[in-house]
């Protein structure tokens, strides 16, 4: 016998529509406030992740400087990972796994320091302020909702999680490395110079701790969401196994 196709229904187009326009909303978010921080580091404007003025220093050290802050990438990954599903709502492949999940990760990382540790530190106004909700308000939590809402799913395994760790742990390699050469730290809680070895390290095993703990929760709803639906979005059919 050979495999039947199920053509998607409009109940799976509408939902691919749906997933097309959240996501892209998502795109021009990202986009607007990285063009926005990229005009402020030209124009010698306040760092919209700091809120400080930082015009003394030059355009090279601040653009390495503006990515070299986790919020930054995590945006660059949601942004990456975002446009792909406005092509493709039901993306697919062991590397974009990664990246979505990288994306997801930091993304929700991000948005959590921020609420809960970074905003007592930083009070910008004008356009950095406009920046930091896109970044740090409206990018984390629409990409959580949207991946909640659209998925695709499952997408989530535990190969998928081991590699996806690899740029977070990179990042803090990093972190430390060039803080230690330069005496620079893009966060106040991993700022050796002012807090010390021992208190950074205990603040970014407790980050981690908080990653494992969300990368578990979200392979559970990855997981669950996923038994007995596989819904199929616009421009994508169903194709059930063939028979023997």
């Amino acid at each position: 016998m050979t495999a039947t196709t199920t053509r998607p229904t409009s109940t799976d187009r509408r939902a691919g529509r749906a997933s097309r326009l959240w996501h892209l909303l998502i795109v021009v978010d990202v986009a607007a406030a990285l063009v926005i921080q990229l005009w402020l580091i030209l124009t010698g404007g306040p760092d919209p992740n700091t809120g400080e003025a930082v015009a003394s220093v030059g355009i090279g050290t601040r653009m390495i400087q503006t990515l070299s802050y986790f919020t930054i990438q995590s945006n660059i990954l949601v942004l990456i990972a975002a446009a792909t599903l406005v092509v493709h709502p039901a993306r697919d492949g062991r590397v974009w796994r990664i990246l979505r999940l990288d994306a997801l990760l930091g993304i929700t990382i991000t948005g959590l320091v921020f609420d809960l540790v970074l905003i007592r530190y930083v009070h910008p106004t004008g356009w950095p302020l406009v920046a930091t909700i896109g970044f740090h308000y409206i990018a984390p939590w629409a990409t959580l909702l949207g991946w909640l809402i659209f998925g695709p799913r499952p997408r989530i395994d535990r190969g998928t999680i081991a590699w996806a760790f690899l740029w977070p742990m990179l990042w803090i390699a990093y972190t430390f490395v060039r803080g230690a050469l330069v005496g620079w730290y893009p966060y106040p809680f991993l700022d050796v110079d002012v807090i010390g070895y021992w208190a950074s390290i205990r603040n970014t095993a407790v980050v981690l701790g908080v990653a494992v703990v969300l990368v578990a929760i979200f392979m559970g709803l990855d997981r669950f969401r996923a038994v007995g639906s596989a819904p199929a979005h616009e421009g994508e059919e169903r194709e059930p196994p063939a028979a023997p």
